[in-house]
């Protein structure tokens, strides 16, 4: 962390917060994964992004970074205990998710539906 935390909230968002942390974390909780395997399945990520935001998660314990002394060389990233630790808030996030989009598909097509049984009829 770059500064000293007074609030629990803050100090979260400091460590997952952001496009991809949360993305990256998400997915490796399903498995190890390797750079390429993560590139792939975050859209838009550019490497120079991917690789800072590993590093920061790295740096802050909750992924580790494991480099097997092969050629070529092969290198997984997993969460740590600690990034584990944080898969009860990752759920609850994907559950308020998938909440708020049916609310907003809900919102919008009842709309949609307002905006055409009100709209005139032409008489062409």
């Amino acid at each position: 962390m770059k500064k000293t935390q007074n609030c629990p909230v803050e100090a979260t968002l400091e460590l997952i917060g952001g496009k991809y942390k949360a993305l990256i974390l998400w997915y490796l909780a399903e498995k190890k994964l390797r750079y390429s395997e993560l590139r792939d399945r975050l859209n838009g990520i550019t490497p120079k992004m991917l690789t800072q935001q590993l590093r920061e998660l790295e740096a802050t314990r909750l992924v580790h970074r494991e480099v097997y002394p092969i050629v070529p060389p092969k290198v997984e990233y997993s969460l740590t205990d600690l990034g584990q630790s944080l898969m009860p808030i990752m759920v609850a996030m994907r559950d308020w998710g998938a909440y708020y989009m049916r609310q907003v598909q809900t919102a919008s097509t009842a709309f949609m539906t307002e905006e055409i049984s009100t709209a005139p009829i032409s008489a062409e």
